[in-house]
């Protein structure tokens, strides 16, 4: 790309603007901003040399149209001294389609009052939408349940699978390690006052009822919610949702409720598998640091901690799934017509789902110390 050059002259009060080169977007930018700064107070005349110039685009043809307009403001005569009619047609194709005389319009700031009016009524059109998904949602689930037949199996094993099954692995990994930090540093502790036996009890009821549900469902909401978010959002974006629809086939039936359905039928299992690992790791710790051998942290288990903390976890676990599922669908469906779209909802999925399962988990669990449970 050869280089453009401008050379100006003022002379008996006549500017000489001689260009020279190839004028287009990447190369008119040395010298643009000088251009727009000129000032005419002393200029009676207007001379733009274009003989020297190889190539013109459209961009520098708007730029030499706008030193003529406003020349021509001021009541200045300009004078085009151009011998290619190529360029002559493209500044004269610019100027009749180009307003010069409307201003190009400034980002209004806005105040604070309207900030915070906007966010709000950004949450309350995301409400809305939410509400409008939700009872949509338990319309078609009391549909599809009454009728057995119209169950979809095979997609919810799918689901199973795909969501719960394959995430078997890092929950007990993640759950053995909670185990481990937890034991270790209340071991610390109660070697202090010589109360290690009381290490069972602490981890017994923490994990049961607390720990294992909620590592369990922040590993899920990271893990699944984000990729129902993820994979709804690009079907959406593919326009496969409008293609079901078109087909006569219910978006509901066939993406969301198989995966809503799946995931609560899994969770306890999940919850069950982390509640294992991590009362290992506690032990693991119990047996090396405060000397308690597996079979008198067990025979301590069993007679400290009730049945009713194991299940009071377990019971939580649909619950958390329900919102994981919907909370990631819900994101899904809200995926506009751009990749950065997806990012954004997947993100936004993530996070609101882990806030649901811990304000889920807090109301469960004033309930429970209301009940007495």
């Amino acid at each position: 790309m050869k280089n453009s050059y401008l050379l100006s002259d003022f002379t008996k009060n006549t500017l000489s603007l001689n260009f020279q080169g190839e004028l287009t977007l990447c190369t008119i930018t040395s010298f643009q901003k000088e251009l727009e700064k000129l000032s005419y107070n002393d200029v009676v005349k207007i001379v733009i040399n274009l003989n020297d110039v190889s190539y013109i685009d459209t961009a520098a043809a708007i730029l030499i149209s706008k030193i003529r307009y406003k020349a021509n403001t001021q009541k200045i005569p300009v004078e085009l001294v151009c011998e290619n009619g190529n360029f002559l047609k493209t500044i004269q194709l610019v100027e009749n389609k180009v307003d010069f005389k409307t201003p190009i319009p400034h980002t209004q700031t806005l105040t604070f009052l309207e900030k915070t009016g906007y966010i709000f009524s950004e949450y309350y059109r995301g409400f809305v939408a939410f509400i409008a998904f939700f009872g949509e949602l338990f319309v078609t689930k009391f549909r599809y349940l009454t009728s057995l037949h119209k169950i979809r199996y095979k997609e919810i094993f799918f689901e199973m699978n795909e969501s719960a099954l394959k995430a078997l692995g890092i929950i007990a990994l993640t759950s053995f390690l909670i185990g481990l930090v937890v034991a270790y540093q209340s071991a610390y502790q109660l070697k202090l006052y010589g109360a290690n036996i009381f290490i069972v009890d602490m981890l017994g009821i923490s994990i049961f009822r607390e720990l294992a549900p909620l590592i369990t469902a922040i590993v899920i909401a990271g893990r699944s919610g984000s990729s129902y978010t993820a994979q709804i959002g690009a079907m959406k974006i593919t326009q496969e949702i409008d293609a079901m629809r078109t087909m006569g086939f219910e978006p509901f039936a066939f993406l969301v409720l198989p995966r809503i359905i799946a995931l609560m039928i899994t969770m306890p299992l999940l919850i069950f598998v982390a509640d294992m690992m991590a009362i290992f790791g506690g032990m693991i710790v119990a047996n090396i640091d405060l000397h308690i051998t597996p079979q008198l942290f067990i025979d301590r288990l069993n007679e400290v901690v009730a049945a009713k903390h194991f299940f009071i976890g377990l019971i939580k676990g649909p619950f958390f799934a329900f919102l994981i599922a919907t909370i990631g669908i819900y994101r899904g469906l809200m995926v506009k017509d751009d990749t950065q779209s997806i990012g954004f909802n997947t993100t936004k999925s993530v996070v609101e789902s882990i806030f649901a399962v811990i304000v889920c988990d807090a109301v469960f669990s004033i309930a429970f110390t209301n009940l007495g449970i």
